[in-house]
């Protein structure tokens, strides 16, 4: 396969979850060990309630941005993208919540990967590049 050219905006066939409840639009670099995703927040949005997306919209962000990582990864090796649950989300800290308009950046280090079971740290920015939200989290690969 050709080196890929980021972003990538069709992001659909890479992670299970379907509209309304996809909170990541854009994949914007990929490596072994980390993802960077980008997701605008927009009024239609399930998670969005006086003009804020809220603290489970940021954490299932988390939790896409992960499966997106996975997702391009089985996709790269011709490989269909499997399920995925959460495990465990720990250490959460939510600084401030994004504003209706706003394009959040989330980045995810993978910390450990071992039999379908991945542990990361993830940080979520807003369109100003501050530290909005962080967190580790483990996620499952289903069998």
């Amino acid at each position: 396969m050709a080196s890929q050219v980021f972003p990538i905006n069709d992001i659909s066939n890479l992670i299970p979850q379907k509209s309304p409840f996809v909170m990541v639009d854009s994949l914007l670099d990929f490596s072994g060990n980390s993802v960077v995703s980008s997701f605008k927040i927009l009024e239609n949005n399930l998670f969005v309630e006086n003009d804020y997306l809220l603290e489970p919209g940021l954490i299932e962000n988390m939790a896409q941005t992960v499966a997106l990582h996975t997702g391009y990864d089985f996709f790269v090796k011709g490989e269909v993208p499997p399920t995925g649950y959460i495990g465990s989300i720990k250490k959460v800290e939510i600084f401030n919540l994004p504003f209706l308009n706003d394009t959040i950046t989330t980045k995810a280090n993978i910390l450990h990967e071992f039999n379908g079971v991945t542990m990361v740290s993830i940080q979520v920015f807003d369109s100003d590049d501050k530290e909005i939200a962080s967190g580790e989290m483990k996620t499952v690969i289903a069998n």
